[in-house]
């Protein structure tokens, strides 16, 4: 399977990667060069470009664990292990899931960085950009969940080895608005040097994607002021559509709705993945990313177009998004959709809103409506007359965006997550506080650090 970089103390560079299995995505990468090696032409920093993307398959793997399972969204099978610390707010320093989420999203920073220490080996000028907006786009993805995830972690913005002389200055944490600084720095230079979605391969970074992540960095950031006007553009963008059929997103890839997705191959044991199986199936113990009672009394009846997909028909308790083809149930091809224009048209209505209990703006509701017209259900009017309320989009996000991994972050981003996960966390007999709102750091990698690098509060 794939190797692992492990990177910030305990994480140093080891040996081996392989292709991304999608379109250019399969050019083999210059793995074997490494970050001692030497990159000496445009051929082998793509390889090591491709190898970013490599690694960014890691990510999605058990990413439910720490969003869903840790919203009213979500709950595992049998409530055992380390996966029922997430549904019951408990989780340990020790937990598996929170250790390989953390190297997994270095890993790709650390990639993204040996990309940007011998970009200037390319010796095409257009390659040279996009190179180094790809490089910068999944860098700052790689730390913008991390920073969500964690709150305050270290910044790497380059390649840093335990022989280098600032070395313990990278085990320090760095602020949420710092980090968020960073992230908001690398997007706006892969926004404007990364190709369109039709210059470039499936899979890879595009303008449009950079962009309407950076728009949710800004919004994370409370300035919606900013986020607005790249939303309305990305809302008018005549390269994107929503699919006719909901059920198309997820079950014909590639489509004109998707504006950043991680690829996946079916049967191939390099460039499958296994959460598929785990959300829709699961054995007789395991079984994650399980919908919970709150989320099914959550969803219309009359949202006929959308339950069949969020609720597996053969079993109701289980999740039905990623419903495998696959002849092995563990080696999965679905495609995890990091950004797609669906959730865009929800953000932009949430930047006009900016923060307020509601708006009457025709430019929000248009937007609201779009999402909600696509599945059949009710719209508002369009005239004036009516009223978009935070709590009707906040609702709509959770069904349209369910298992999509968006729903702990919006709440927090909407500032209802200490309000509604508590009232969940009562009704389940559980206990749900502040600091449950980030992960604690992992033990593994403060003990590499002999102490450096700080544990966060609660934990």
């Amino acid at each position: 399977m794939k190797n692992i970089y492990k990177i910030l103390g305990v994480l140093l560079l080891v040996a081996g990667t392989y292709s991304c299995g999608k379109d250019d995505l399969d050019l083999a990468p210059i793995s074997q060069i490494g970050d001692n090696g030497f990159y000496t032409n445009d051929d082998e920093v793509e390889g090591g470009v491709i190898a970013i993307y490599d690694g960014l398959q890691e990510v999605p793997l058990r990413e439910f664990a720490l969003t869903e399972m840790r919203s009213d969204n979500a709950k595992s099978k049998s409530q055992e292990g380390d996966w029922a610390q997430f549904e019951t707010f408990n989780v340990k320093s020790t937990n598996v899931a929170i250790v390989t989420y953390w190297r997994a999203n270095y890993n790709v920073i650390f990639r993204a960085n040996v990309v940007l220490k011998n970009i200037d080996a390319v010796g095409d000028a257009t390659k040279k950009a996009q190179f180094d907006a790809e490089a910068r786009f999944t860098r700052a993805l790689a730390h913008f969940n991390l920073v969500r995830a964690y709150g305050e972690v270290p910044i790497l913005d380059k390649v840093v080895t335990p022989t280098d002389a600032d070395y313990q200055d990278y085990l320090d944490k760095n602020s949420v608005s710092d980090v968020l600084s960073f992230i908001q720095n690398d997007l706006e230079i892969a926004a404007a040097n990364l190709p369109s979605q039709a210059n470039t391969s499936f899979g890879r970074a595009t303008s449009g994607a950079a962009k309407g992540i950076l728009a949710k960095v800004y919004m994370t950031q409370g300035n919606y002021t900013a986020a607005q006007p790249i939303l309305a553009q990305l809302v008018g963008d005549s390269q994107y559509a929503l699919q006719a059929n909901y059920s198309d997103v997820f079950y014909s890839e590639k489509n004109s709705e998707i504006m950043f997705a991680i690829p996946y191959t079916n049967d191939d044991v390099n460039e499958s993945q296994d959460f598929s199986f785990e959300m829709t199936q699961g054995g007789q113990v395991s079984g994650l990313d399980f919908v919970t009672d709150n989320l099914a009394g959550a969803i219309s009846p009359l949202d006929t177009e959308r339950i069949p997909v969020l609720i597996n028909q053969l079993d109701t308790k289980a999740n039905g998004k990623f419903l495998t083809t696959s002849s092995n149930a563990r080696l999965c091809g679905n495609d995890w959709i990091v950004l797609r224009l669906a959730d865009v048209f929800l953000l932009n209505s949430e930047a006009i809103m900016a923060g307020q209990a509601e708006t009457a703006s025709v430019a929000a509701i248009k937007s609201y409506n779009r999402v909600r017209a696509r599945s059949g259900m009710s719209t508002l009017a369009e005239d004036g007359t009516a009223k978009l309320t935070k709590q009707m989009l906040m609702d709509e996000r959770r069904i349209e965006l369910a298992f999509e991994n968006h729903r702990l972050y919006d709440l927090i981003r909407f500032g209802e997550a200490q309000n509604v996960l508590s009232v969940y966390a009562t009704s389940t007999g559980v206990t749900f506080s502040a600091t449950d709102l980030i992960l604690p750091i992992p033990q593994a990698e403060i003990n590499v650090s002999s102490g450096l690098l700080l544990q966060n509060p609660g934990y």
